[in-house]
């Protein structure tokens, strides 16, 4: 008779292979514009995004996939040892839009109007929190705006992927939940 997975088991599993296709896609889009567009002052990350999802699917674990977003952007972009502080901590304040799944439920905020309010709040704290870092690291206050402003692209990036998440059937869902409406459907 073949084992099944436990609860945790497929949690780590399922948070290993969004941390990898987070790692692989930040790479890339790194090394592109690092390639193809050097001198530009806009960047695109999938950072928030996959926070998103994560978040909706695991709750605050996405934390790991926050911080994990600003290793990887700083690790390929050749980054000072205050950026890294800057991103990697900078990120991790998006893990207070966990609060609003908690308020509003992850189903009300998943199918409702919330559904795109949530990874606009994920963006703009993970921005909130690298202006915080560098302000505090010493940076001034148009250093800080920057972070804003350079990453506005990567919100059209996240809503559109977010957009294509909810279409698909629990992607952008909580897995406690999805579990338990494939086994009710199964019966």
């Amino acid at each position: 008779m073949k084992r099944q997975r436990t609860w945790k088991e497929y949690r780590a599993i399922d948070l290993t292979l969004l941390g990898l296709a987070l790692a692989v896609f930040e790479f890339i889009i790194v090394r592109a514009a690092n390639w193809w567009f050097p001198g530009q002052p806009f960047t695109v990350s999938l950072a928030a995004a996959i926070t998103s999802i994560v978040y909706m699917r695991w709750g605050a674990w996405g934390a790991i996939h926050a911080a994990e977003a600003g290793l990887v952007f700083c690790l390929f972009s050749g980054a000072a040892p205050e950026q890294y502080v800057i991103y990697c901590g900078g990120n991790l304040l998006s893990v207070a839009a966990v609060a609003l799944l908690k308020i509003f439920g992850k189903e009300r905020v998943r199918t409702g109007h919330l559904s795109l309010v949530f990874p606009l709040l994920v963006q703009l704290l993970m921005q909130a929190g690298r202006a915080a870092a560098a302000l505090m690291l010493g940076a001034g206050p148009g250093s800080a705006v920057g972070f804003f402003t350079t990453d506005s692209l990567s919100l059209l990036f996240t809503f559109v992927i977010i957009w294509i998440a909810r279409k698909l059937d629990g992607v952008y869902e909580d897995q406690k939940h999805y579990l338990l409406r494939l086994h009710a459907q199964e019966e």
